[in-house]
């Protein structure tokens, strides 16, 4: 029976993360791989973590399962730090997922039982995984414009222009923050226009936010889908804890929801519950409640942690902008030009460097410079120490 599988694609990022670790050269350089590393190349086990983790060890009484919506006290915390008091709690519901793709995937589940031939619309580019998921759904979904090739930013005019196209119903997923592959972000007057629009033609946002912190701030991050949120009558947001808490091993996500109508509340949290009962039965609940007791801070052991954390947290932001403008400034010297000045400006873990695909083989075997073929870098894969000889080799290349 096996002989009849069909042989899959390799994982591009997976692909790229053998080459790697076969590579034997002391100067190889990782930056294609999504997760946050500090100056020694670590990914680092936050504090505050370290301290939840503890008191989660020294006071969980059982090892039961959690009920299907999750740890509900890591929802209640986490739709606080998304959507603060913008819209009623009453109107919020929510599940967990195994990490921010699991979020997604569950909230893909609802929408195509909705059974009305929407059409989800994801930018271009965007997250691989996005369409991936997408077409193991068998769901439809077109693309707009959102990346200016040229200019490395956000062409927005292009974009509203495409979203005009959108048909009644249909479902606009947007990157809450820190765009995923390219580092260009929409500002709050982009959120306001998209908010109009989805006003106008009915359009269900659908919001993957899985940096929450690294872009300009825990809470400057979620205006525009807090705005969205407010006016909105229905939302989706698929939450990652991955990256501002560090919990990438422990797969802790939320699936949020933001309905008015009471009944469609209910019938809505039902259905995500039933999903979750015939994809993973019950989610896991160790790094939710580690979450739960960092936010949640109101016994005496776990004082000062949220604090702790948001220091952590902002520490972090901090040396991926410092290392954007150190490496902006290093490529301007070495390319003797302001080709790639966009660094400096883009936010979060990612930016798109506009090479070729045989700039990006060249500097993978000539220099061990990895990166995903579309060239984009992990900024955060970067340490003070490597970035003149990336940036040499990125200009012998070019």
């Amino acid at each position: 029976m096996f002989e009849n599988l069909k042989i899959q694609p390799e994982d591009k990022i997976m692909a790229l993360m053998s080459l790697f670790k076969a590579d034997k050269r002391d100067t190889k350089i990782d930056l294609g791989v999504g997760v946050y590393k500090n100056n020694v190349g670590q990914t680092p086990i936050m504090d505050s973590v370290k301290k939840a983790t503890a008191i989660l060890n020294d006071t969980q009484k059982t090892k039961s399962y959690v009920g299907l919506s999750g740890n509900l006290g890591f929802i209640d915390k986490i739709s606080e730090l998304v959507l603060a008091d913008v819209v009623d709690n009453n109107r919020i519901i929510g599940a967990q997922a195994p990490g921010g793709t699991g979020a997604f995937h569950q909230l893909l589940l609802l929408i195509r039982s909705m059974e009305n031939e929407n059409q989800i619309w994801i930018s271009s580019p965007s997250w691989p995984n996005h369409a991936a998921i997408l077409k193991h759904l068998g769901m439809q979904f077109s693309s707009y414009n959102y990346f200016d090739h040229k200019t490395c930013e956000v062409n927005f005019s292009r974009m509203m222009s495409d979203l005009e196209k959108m048909n009644y119903g249909d479902v606009l997923l947007l990157h809450g923050c820190c765009h995923n592959p390219t580092g260009a972000n929409l500002n709050l007057e982009h959120w306001l226009e998209l908010t109009k629009l989805c006003e106008k033609k009915n359009i269900l946002p659908l919001i993957d936010l899985a940096y929450q912190g690294f872009g300009d701030g825990i809470n400057e991050d979620v205006l525009g889908v807090q705005h969205m949120a407010s006016k909105l009558p229905e939302l989706c947001i698929g939450v990652s804890c991955s990256k501002n808490f560090g919990l990438y091993r422990e797969r802790v996500g939320a699936s949020l929801i933001v309905i008015s109508d009471k009944e469609n509340r209910k019938i809505a949290e039902d259905n995500l519950k039933s999903f979750n009962r015939v994809t993973f039965s019950f989610p896991p609940d160790y790094g939710a409640s580690i979450v739960d007791i960092i936010l949640r801070g109101d016994t005496p052991e776990s004082m000062g942690l949220k604090k702790l954390w948001e220091k952590e947290l902002n520490g972090m932001r901090d040396n991926m902008l410092e290392l954007r403008k150190l490496l902006s400034a290093s490529l301007r010297m070495t390319t003797n030009s302001n080709r790639f000045d966009f660094i400096e400006r883009h936010k979060g873990m990612f930016s798109l460097m506009g090479l070729s695909i045989t700039q990006v083989e060249e500097l993978r075997k000539g220099f061990g410079i990895y990166m995903v073929g579309d060239s984009r870098i992990n900024i955060a894969g970067l340490n003070k120490s490597q970035i003149e000889y990336f940036s040499s080799s990125v200009a012998s290349v070019i």
